[in-house]
């Protein structure tokens, strides 16, 4: 089992969205760096630990855990030519972006960016590096354990 972070923009997808989607399952799409859409068609599992990250907002944290709930697949919205995410060179018979499905777990309370910083048990993870900027990366175990037991406190 691998355990990943996930950042989604709350204003496009957020952990609510999720909790509300039917099976609390969504896909996540739209991921259009190559390192990323590698991690998503090569290493990620059904079952794999996520944390659900929400990024580009007032304040950026881990909202929720969740897991991957499917099996990569095309993006559908690189097809699309009314969607943002529409890319030319994409075909149905050569797709270039992948989408998996995740699906909600667990509902801890919010852990802003900062308090995550402050945590010398995290100081090694990729979000928390100087320009660090992937929408997806590996989280350690060591890591996923410390986020775990930050979120179950004080949980809503």
């Amino acid at each position: 089992m691998r355990y990943w972070l996930m950042k989604s923009e709350p204003d496009e997808v957020s952990f609510d969205d999720v909790i509300k989607a039917p099976k609390q399952t969504v896909a996540w799409f739209g991921v259009r760096n190559y390192q990323a859409r590698n991690f998503m068609r090569d290493a990620m599992s059904v079952g794999d630990g996520v944390l659900f990250y929400h990024s580009s907002c007032a304040v950026p944290g881990v909202a929720g855990i969740a897991e991957v709930a499917s099996t990569p697949y095309p993006d559908a919205s690189q097809f699309d030519p009314e969607s943002h995410y529409h890319d030319p060179k994409a075909t149905q018979e050569n797709p270039r972006w992948i989408s998996v499905d995740v699906r909600a777990v667990e509902q801890g309370r919010y852990l802003p960016l900062t308090e995550m910083r402050a945590n010398p048990a995290l100081e090694d993870m990729v979000l928390l590096q100087k320009g660090s900027r992937l929408s997806i990366s590996p989280v350690t175990q060591g890591q996923w354990n410390a986020i775990l037991k930050l979120l179950r406190e004080g949980k809503r």
